[in-house]
């Protein structure tokens, strides 16, 4: 099942819902990169957040920019998503390895550690809205959940998850954001808190077979829920050698004469997706 995203609305309107399968995604990403299973785990929600969220934007050009910056081994997380259903990001120290925690679970906690959530949102003004949080658990699906009511004053559950197989690929990803709109009445939020607390993970809902659609109708089904449209998702680097062509450029041209006098060929590396770029000296030549 290739990976997408649906969007709902539920009680008429008073709740809006996304759900999302990112099982692909989150495997090319460790592909990429060549995550440990922690850090699967972490960038592999932080991903699967990212690709919802950047689903509530307006505009196809606008952007959404989550960073998580913690004190633990992974140091910092970057993922950046647009309204199409792309995303791409990184974690800073990729390889990070934790033994499980209490609960026999990958430790994504300890390997984030404490620190601040930030939401940048480029949506075509002189300035980014930027929406900042302490990180309330470190589990990332919380942290979003605290990072709406805060910053946007939307009351929100965020679900995320990442299963991982013994020999270090995705097994599952993904998970769902519900959010009460201003006129949810006391009734609605109380149904939908009932609801959420009777309900498994992320994970084991996505291992048990079931689709985003199945995930929502086991938390939204008897509230009149509509499903709007389904959005393919997928880890999507826009990167190019002519982007980069154009960053070396820009440099001093003392810099790129030594890279040219040096004649060796000389590679750049997107930090986004891990592709390498080669340039030869005559290239180099030519951008000076």
């Amino acid at each position: 099942m290739s990976d997408y995203m649906i969007r709902a609305t539920a009680a008429g309107g008073q709740v809006r819902a996304f759900a999302a399968t990112t099982r692909d995604l989150v495997e090319y990403a460790r592909q990429a990169h060549n995550t440990s299973p922690v850090v699967s785990a972490a960038l592999g929600r932080t991903l699967t957040g990212g690709v919802m969220m950047g689903a509530m934007m307006k505009s196809e050009k606008d952007l959404l920019t989550i960073k998580i910056e913690g004190d633990g081994p992974i140091g910092s997380m970057l993922v950046t998503a647009d309204a199409l259903g792309h995303v791409k990001g990184y974690a800073q120290n990729p390889q990070v390895i934790l033994p499980a925690n209490d609960k026999g679970k990958l430790d994504v906690a300890n390997a984030v550690g404490i620190g601040v959530l930030s939401v940048i949102k480029d949506i075509g003004l002189k300035e980014p809205y930027v929406g900042q949080t302490i990180l309330i658990t470190s589990e990332i699906a919380e942290d979003l959940t605290y990072y709406f009511a805060t910053s946007e004053q939307t009351p929100s559950s965020v679900g995320l998850g990442v299963l991982m197989n013994r020999e270090n690929t995705v097994r599952q990803a993904g998970g769902f954001i519900l959010q009460m709109m201003p006129d949810a009445t006391e009734e609605t939020i109380s149904a939908l808190e009932k609801r959420l607390g009777e309900v498994s993970s992320v994970t084991s809902m996505l291992d048990a077979g079931m689709t985003p659609e199945a995930i929502l109708d086991q938390l939204l089904g008897d509230m009149d829920l509509a499903i709007l449209d389904r959005i393919p998702v997928s880890f999507h680097c826009d990167c190019s050698k002519e982007r980069f062509a154009r960053g070396i450029a820009s440099i001093q041209k003392a810099d790129i004469q030594e890279m040219i006098d040096e004649g060796k060929e000389i590679e750049v590396c997107c930090q986004f997706c891990n592709k390498a770029y080669a340039f030869s000296p005559e290239e180099l030549k030519e951008l000076l």
